[in-house]
């Protein structure tokens, strides 16, 4: 049975539908990164579920995030953006393409800071509070640890000062929202980040127009960070401005047009080397410094 879509394409081409988060704290960085890849949607109302993109060969899917592993698992979505701890606490069947960059976090377990529990042996037959008893269950399980998992929806750190629970496990970014509730980390189960996922038949199916999606987000995390310089420099300078730059492959160096003693000098360097980097350049002899910023970068 033909999956429903939400328009074909015109040349009756199959459509490939990403699942994006509908909210929560990757929402908004997926948002971007589709944006800036060239995803962006064609239709914005709110509450729509399906939107169309520029390509008509795609269109994009909002969803819980947790749910975003099972649609992409089963075929509901062909792709899908969500955290690697969804994938894992779903059980999910699905490839993961490509770590995207956002939303770093450690799913960590913790008690309150007075507590006299010092490690997870000393939580035998405790309460464990979490939004991920899959990944919790199996972690106490390979310890050989009976305890009993309570799920909880949200507010997790609050239910061992409501005698809950005796532990957490939840997600940790910084560690603000921990220490500000007067919990202590025991010890980290999972690191996590936000990933692309792929429907396992699809992506063979699809190879090429995934891949080429795959692409348009990796491009533009590759960009993140990066700034492009380019400059003017006397020839008998070169040599002591080149030694400066710590271009991707080395900066690239052209003739100018009718200014036989000039060359100009381009590279992709880090934005935080910007600020020393362009007073040095300078006073080696670059003159006419522009700096960029970038899009994508493709290798």
């Amino acid at each position: 049975m033909k999956r429903p879509s939400l328009k074909n394409s015109p040349d009756g081409g199959n459509v490939i539908r990403i699942a994006v988060p509908n909210k929560g704290r990757i929402a908004v960085p997926v948002s971007d990164l589709m944006e800036k890849s060239g995803l962006h949607l064609l239709d914005t109302e709110e509450r729509r579920l399906i939107s169309r993109t520029p390509d008509p060969h795609i269109e994009v899917l909002f969803a819980r995030p947790i749910d975003i592993p099972e649609y992409v698992a089963t075929g509901a979505a062909d792709l899908g953006l969500t955290g690697h701890d969804m994938v894992v606490e779903r059980g999910a069947a699905v490839d993961e393409m490509l770590d995207l960059g956002i939303g770093k976090a450690s799913l960590v377990l913790a008690v309150m800071e007075e507590s006299e529990i010092m490690s997870p042996e000393d939580l035998r037959g405790a309460k464990i509070a979490t939004e991920f008893p899959v990944i919790t269950r199996s972690y106490f399980e390979g310890l050989g640890i009976d305890v009993t998992i309570v799920r909880v929806g949200g507010a997790c750190e609050a239910t061992p000062y409501l005698g809950i629970a005796d532990a957490i496990v939840d997600l940790s970014a910084s560690g603000n929202t921990l220490r500000s509730n007067r919990l202590r980390v025991l010890c980290t189960i999972l690191e996590t980040g936000t990933v692309l996922i792929a429907n396992r038949e699809s992506r063979q199916r699809n190879h090429e127009k995934i891949e080429e999606i795959s692409l348009a987000l990796e491009s533009v995390i590759r960009a993140k960070g990066q700034c492009y310089l380019m400059m003017n420099v006397e020839r008998d300078a070169l040599e002591a401005v080149t030694r400066l730059i710590p271009g991707l492959s080395g900066p690239t160096v052209m003739e100018v047009a009718s200014k036989e003693h000039l060359v100009a000098v381009h590279a992709v360097v880090d934005e935080e080397c910007v600020y020393r980097l362009i007073n040095s350049l300078k006073r080696a002899g670059a003159r006419d410094i522009l700096v960029m910023s970038i899009e994508r970068i493709i290798r």
